[in-house]
């Protein structure tokens, strides 16, 4: 009652070659219907990016994404998403927007977020936007409420003592 459709079967060539030419042409251009072609979605945020506890970085780490530390740093980091491990160290100054500190800093700490857990050790100012400090953490340094501690990096610098007044 049913045939079985030779269409997909390898047989003897059809004087048609239309399809034959057609077929090549699909992969190249996107098709408008959207079947073939899909842009991607919203990119995915990459995995924070671990620095694992038998790692050492002398200099400065900079990223638009997150980063575990877990190792040494002797240099400033610049992270979306900050944290520190609590056998980690950095020496140095870290900005990011979240800070999650569970080992120990030395050096300035900037970020909108700020969490200092019972493990934290820090040694410096922190500058934030929110912070929370765990019952436990040890800290040394000032605390600096701004409503950006990010952009205001470079307005913190110690500023240049007035000339003398040069008059005799």
């Amino acid at each position: 009652m049913f045939s079985k459709s030779k269409i997909n079967e390898p047989g003897p060539k059809d004087t048609n070659e239309a399809p034959k030419a057609e077929t090549p042409s699909k992969p190249a251009t996107p098709s408008s219907s959207g079947t073939d072609y899909k842009p991607a979605a919203p990119k995915a945020k990459p995995p924070a990016s671990v620095l694992s506890s038998d790692l050492h970085i002398t200099g400065n780490v900079k990223t638009t994404g997150d980063i575990q530390i877990e190792g040494t740093i002797e240099g400033d980091i610049r992270a979306h998403l900050l944290t520190v491990g609590e056998g980690a160290t950095v020496k140095g100054e870290v900005t990011a927007d979240d800070v999650v500190i569970n080992g120990r800093i030395v050096g300035r700490v900037r970020g909108l977020k700020v969490r200092l857990t019972s493990t934290a050790r820090v040694e410096g100012d922190i500058i934030h936007k929110t912070i929370a400090i765990e019952s436990g953490a040890h800290f040394e340094g000032s605390v600096q409420r701004q409503d950006d501690p990010l952009s205001s990096a470079s307005k913190t610098a110690p500023k240049p003592a007035p000339a003398p007044a040069g008059g005799q």
